[in-house]
């Protein structure tokens, strides 16, 4: 089962809760929830998806919304740990990329630590290694959710199409749950969920929506 706008949003699955409380979808029913989803290693995440999910942490904390960050790994694994993770929080040190970009905009405090500090629970995604060998299942399952609208006019582009996910997959090393279970196509990317629990908005990027969805969803009684 794969979110979708419109539908119930399944629970998050994480593996390690680094800052605040543990919590879920199911039991923050009554209130809008915005999800922040990350990479340590994502300059973007840092320049502008934090900072705005930061913004509406601090307007709207006692109006009802509930934010949370969930630090996600689909590239650079090595660096988009929960050890880095942890040294973000504990510390407001930065690393790979986020670390180069935000010293070339002088945005770092004593040359390694991120200039801001951020105040609302963060998780670690569940990111589990890939099994080593890829089925048709998964393969289908695949392009089911990513290749929903794509209409290939041929068997051979059907066969192409399949030939490029298994070898996708394949070189995949490892598949974060809550990413793959809201159908994310990178980072930062912002997930907002109704009173009702339904999932309403789901952004990719810096897009500048994130505040509007939440007064629209605010204004619904």
């Amino acid at each position: 089962m794969f979110a979708q706008i419109g539908a119930k949003a399944p629970n998050f699955k994480v593996s390690d809760w680094v800052q605040g409380l543990p919590t879920n979808i199911d039991k923050l029913i009554g209130n809008i929830i915005v999800i922040e989803v990350f990479q340590v290693n994502c300059p973007g995440c840092f320049l502008y998806g934090l900072p705005q999910a930061i913004s509406i942490y601090e307007k709207y904390r006692n109006k009802g919304v509930k934010v949370f960050g969930i630090a996600t790994a689909f590239e650079d694994y090595d660096k988009n740990t929960l050890e880095n993770l942890q040294l973000l929080l504990s510390e407001g040190k930065v690393i790979g990329e986020t670390y180069k970009m935000l010293h070339q905009y002088g945005k770092l405090i004593n040359n390694d630590k991120l200039y801001y500090k951020i105040p609302f629970p963060v998780a670690m995604d569940k990111v589990i290694k890939m099994p080593k060998q890829i089925t048709n299942e998964m393969i289908e399952g695949f392009i089911e959710v990513y290749f929903s609208e794509y209409k290939p006019i041929s068997e051979k582009d059907k066969e192409e199409l399949r030939y490029k996910v298994k070898s996708y997959l394949q070189n995949k090393e490892y598949s974060a749950d809550t990413f793959e279970l809201y159908k994310l196509k990178g980072t930062p990317s912002s997930i907002i969920i109704d009173k009702d629990g339904i999932l309403r908005y789901s952004f990719f990027g810096s897009e500048g929506y994130l505040e509007g969805a939440v007064m629209e969803l605010m204004q619904n009684r």
